[in-house]
């Protein structure tokens, strides 16, 4: 038995998901002509109060998309220094939009709308002109921190004052908002963009969407197509899109359970150092100095333990709905089994 922890991208779709997506109506989505991607983006869009959304094939591609709708050539993007959009998008920023990063030193990737007003460029033509605020929540390098409500509205108001767009790269808001209890609509209040990701939490093979108000996805459309993200009979995926939405989401809440259970068991372990704050499905803890992070790696690999290294001896764990309750309870077992390192 195979326990695959190295994300909640791992998953695939169930029997019922892979009915769903077999039983889709389609069609040829470049013309518009596809009902079941027109359903998910109609119903997308009116969960979050938006206009309009765009099914694109990647969470990547519908981040970049919106920076590319916010930003000019040499302009900056304030972010978190632990942002998806900085570390793990290949650079997209600046290759897509060719603009750069104003890194924000914020705690477990959260900033506040201080750091944000402190980060804003003057308009002195040697400065690269500030245009946008993206954060990300639950924040993947922060341990799937949940974001303060409270600040993301003060943040909003700061964009506001200073003409900044804002966009809000909600991979797993979803993990978000049942911890929270907050509504999708309140996040399509204050932000002017929101990607969605439907292949981690929800299950699905493939996809995210972006939603938008009317004004700036007109022309997102046309960014999907210059980045090669137009599909044909995506109907199919879509749909699978759905049936997450219409199943996977309250399950969400396992899965935050079993990452505080594993994070209980790890601090209680003579080799590990800490465990960061559990609030979701990621679990983010350091070795202590004299263990090896490959060694333990590898150790767990030839359990049939998957799991990946940040670097520093700092490691991660994501539980997800392919995680199932005897992968977990064997799970915890190897853990409290601190010799197996040294096998």
């Amino acid at each position: 038995m195979k326990i695959d922890l190295r994300s909640d991208t791992v998953t695939k779709p169930s029997a019922k998901m892979l009915d769903a997506m077999m039983r889709a109506k389609v069609g040829d989505d470049v013309f518009g002509e596809d009902p079941t991607v027109k359903e998910l983006e109609q119903r997308v869009a009116e969960m979050f109060g938006k206009s309009r959304a765009l099914f694109f094939p990647s969470g990547t591609m519908a981040n970049q998309t919106a920076l590319k709708l916010h930003t000019n050539q040499g302009e900056q993007v304030i972010c978190d220094k632990y942002a998806h959009i900085y570390n793990y998008e290949s650079g997209g920023v600046a290759f897509n939009s060719g603009v750069s990063c104003k890194l924000l030193d914020g705690e477990r990737g959260m900033f506040t709308a201080k750091q944000v007003e402190e980060a804003i460029n003057p308009s002195d033509y040697w400065y690269a002109p500030s245009s946008a605020v993206a954060l990300e929540n639950t924040t993947n390098k922060g341990g799937g921190a949940c974001w303060d409500f409270n600040e993301l509205n003060k943040i909003r108001k700061v964009c506001e004052v200073n003409n900044l767009g804002y966009h809000l790269d909600g991979a797993r808001l979803w993990n978000a908002l049942v911890v929270t209890g907050e509504t999708t609509k309140q996040y399509g209040e204050i932000f002017d963009t929101i990607s969605v990701c439907l292949s981690k939490g929800l299950g699905c093979p493939v996809g995210s969407v972006l939603v938008g108000d009317e004004d700036i996805m007109q022309k997102a459309i046309r960014i999907r197509k210059v980045f090669g993200g137009n599909m044909r009979q995506a109907g199919y995926l879509a749909a699978a899109g759905l049936y997450g939405l219409d199943n996977n989401i309250e399950r969400l809440a396992e899965d935050h359970h079993k990452a505080k259970e594993i994070g209980y068991t790890l601090s209680q372990l003579s080799i590990v150092k800490t465990v960061q704050p559990i609030e979701t499905n990621i679990v983010i803890f350091d070795l202590n100095n004299g263990v090896n992070e490959n060694v333990f790696i590898q150790k767990l690999k030839e359990k049939d333990v998957l799991i990946i290294g940040m670097g520093s001896n700092k490691l991660r764990m994501v539980t997800h709905l392919g995680y199932t309750n005897k992968m977990h309870k064997k799970l915890l077992q190897i853990l409290k089994e601190t010799d197996f390192i040294n096998k």
